[in-house]
């Protein structure tokens, strides 16, 4: 408490001395943009299991936001803050506090942004106070509430031997990512089992099978002569680290739409618990089924005699280190479009996406149309087979719309739509 009031002093003390710092439009948007520096560039965090820290903040945040101003049902943070409370004060608190408690390392350069980014609020000190103490009491919340999550927790794994199962994939031959991640508490799901798919993946004996296999095999391979320069530039743009990518297409989208404080808040607590949720029924399945990554398959002919191997084969980029069905992206984008879709009312929204690896911008006229182009990209990257991505969008479609029904809706509405925002959060999409 006597650092929390410290830091307080520190700032309101730069707000009445005209200390300028850190300029925001919108307080949440750039609280996400630490997160991202915070848990990818320097704890480097993967790219699936890096959505959990993602979903700790934007929970926080959207819980002492809407304690201003209670517009939306709580996630879990039921006190009221006084009517005058800053709520970007309290939206910068619950952020900081999130991120100091996961991320202790970092804390000096994170009290540095707080302490800069409440002198940027302009409201009455006494305002501020207010609100970043209900931010703190927010964050608190969600940290007490999340104590025993199973985050990093120590996991085992070992996959059964033979054709079908996963094995180590080159060049790194690295143990696989985050065992944990599959175990975890979810953030609204009933279980980390609850979406798990029905059928697994296909027989190594049967027509579909052959048919996936044949389709990676050429489409994914490095030295294609299949692939287009367009298909080879779409495989590639979506293998940067997915929450990296992902946050600044959010954040861009809350920016492009003007998005205010409460529904930044809101439209980054549905994407983001969504996101973490994907991925841990995601990772659940995938260490659950402990299926085989194309590169292994296809140097091993594929565990059916009708089948041509390729001892050489490699993919268009280097396999991920875990367990192939369902697909990771799959789970995460079916999750995110179908969240963007319910958010705004239609899947007929404009969603940008730009790549650090290939350097280009995909913009899309439709949420149908980010999730088709993520389908397709995983199997010209080598990655995975077509029955695994469409299984896994239907993994994360099933995440979303549960999360679209039962969390995040307005205070005031009936069960049939979002009456307050003029949005219905119960849209479906026919990707």
């Amino acid at each position: 408490m006597k650092a929390i009031l410290r830091f307080l002093v520190t700032a309101l003390a730069m707000i009445l001395f005209g200390s300028t710092g850190l300029h925001a439009q919108n307080v949440v948007i750039d609280w996400n943009n630490i997160a991202s520096t915070t848990i990818i560039t320097n704890a480097k965090q993967s790219s699936t299991a890096s959505g959990v820290w993602f979903a700790y903040v934007q929970l926080a945040v959207y819980d002492a936001v809407n304690a201003t101003d209670h517009r939306h049902r709580p996630y879990l943070f039921t006190a009221d803050a006084p009517a005058s409370a800053s709520k970007d004060a309290a939206a910068v608190a619950a952020a900081h506090r999130v991120l100091a408690n996961y991320f202790p390392a970092q804390e000096a350069s994170l009290d540095a942004q707080f302490a800069s980014s409440l002198a940027a609020i302009s409201d009455a000190p006494a305002n501020i106070a207010a609100g970043t103490a209900v931010g703190e009491q927010a964050a608190q919340a969600l940290i007490a509430a999340r104590l025993h999550d199973g985050l990093l927790a120590n996991v085992a794994y070992t996959p059964p031997v033979g054709p079908g199962f996963y094995q180590r994939t080159p060049p790194a031959f690295a143990p696989p990512i985050a065992p944990w991640l599959g175990q975890m508490a979810p953030f609204t799901m009933t279980s980390a089992t609850q979406f798990l798919p029905d059928e697994g993946p296909d027989a190594l004996n049967s027509e579909v099978w052959i048919d996936d296999y044949n389709q990676v095999k050429t489409l994914g391979a490095l030295n294609s002569t299949v692939r287009t320069l367009q298909q080879t530039e779409i495989g590639l743009f979506w293998t940067e680290h997915t929450g990296q990518q992902y946050a600044r297409a959010f954040r861009n989208l809350a920016t492009l739409k003007a998005l205010d404080t409460s529904d930044t808040a809101r439209l980054m607590a549905m994407l983001w618990s969504g996101y973490a949720d994907s991925v841990i029924g995601c990772w659940n399945a995938k260490f659950s089924f402990s299926f085989w990554r194309p590169v292994t398959a296809i140097r091993a002919g594929g565990g059916n005699p009708q089948l041509m191997g390729d001892p050489t084969w490699t993919p268009l980029a280097a396999t991920p280190a875990h367990p192939e069905y369902p697909a990771a992206h799959g789970c995460v984008t079916g999750a995110v479009s179908t969240i963007l879709a319910g958010y705004f009312g239609t899947p007929d929204v404009q969603f940008s996406v730009d790549s650090l690896v290939t350097h280009t911008t995909h913009t899309y006229e439709s949420t149908n149309d980010l999730m088709n182009e993520v389908e397709a990209a995983r199997i010209y990257a080598g990655f995975h087979y077509h029955h695994s991505v469409v299984e896994g969008r239907e993994l994360g479609r099933k995440v979303a719309h549960q999360l679209l029904k039962e969390f995040f809706r307005p205070s005031t509405e009936d069960s049939e739509g979002d009456a307050e925002s003029g949005r219905n959060t119960n849209v479906d999409q026919g990707n």
